[in-house]
């Protein structure tokens, strides 16, 4: 199972055309601002989630109106709205394959939040799960292990962040190539490149972010 989750950042860094046609099939879960998006756009939701404080009486009012299922959160709460979404649909769904939209952009403590907290359970035995999309990038998570990625067709750098402290990186056909390097604490290594259609990584320990990216 594909589920996609659209959160409460701004639609400017959405990917092209997210909302515009051939929703039909998709299964869409709205994550409080996100929720009202969604029902602007004609979606119907599966079930939305969030505290909602940003949102007007008829906003709100809207969201109950087109949602069969709201779960609503206390605005003084430990997790963001994103992660409140994410460990429902964990809880519900298990090992399903999730795309996040609109987790990007705007406040920055929101886009770190949406980055580390894959860290942290029920998040990380599911990270690999889980991808984060914008209109410039692409953000998947990786645990140890070895790996061959895909060229997207519309990106051109590829970016490697070890999240925590990382041992033994390597990079094995990229442009800028890694033999088996050690990284004790979280750093962005960006502007690499593929050479061609796939490239291919490994690291024995921590949690490693890769990015593909366009201008």
């Amino acid at each position: 199972m594909d589920l996609n989750l659209l959160v409460g950042g701004p639609c400017s860094e959405w990917p092209e055309g997210l909302l515009e046609s051939n929703q039909e099939d998709k299964i869409w879960i709205g994550a409080d601002r996100g929720a009202l998006h969604l029902v602007k756009s004609g979606i119907k939701p599966k079930w939305v989630i969030g505290d909602f404080d940003s949102s007007a009486p008829a906003e709100k009012e809207l969201i109950k109106n087109a949602s069969p299922e709201i779960i609503t959160a206390r605005p003084e709460k430990d997790d963001t709205d994103t992660e409140l979404a994410l460990k429902e649909i964990i809880k519900r769904y298990g090992s399903c394959k999730i795309k996040v939209f609109g987790a990007t952009g705007g406040r920055l403590d929101h886009l770190l939040a949406n980055l580390f907290f894959v860290l942290r359970e029920p998040f990380y035995k599911y990270m690999q799960n889980i991808k984060l999309y914008d209109k410039h990038n692409t953000v998947s998570f990786f645990k140890p292990g070895n790996y061959q990625l895909k060229k997207e067709k519309d990106k051109r750098y590829l970016a490697f962040v070890p999240l925590t402290a990382v041992k033994k990186l390597t990079l094995k056909d990229e442009k800028y190539r890694l033999d088996k390097m050690d990284f004790a604490v979280p750093v962005s290594l960006p502007s690499n490149e593929f050479q061609g259609p796939t490239a291919n990584f490994s690291f024995e320990t921590g949690v490693v972010c890769v990015i593909q990216s366009k201008d």
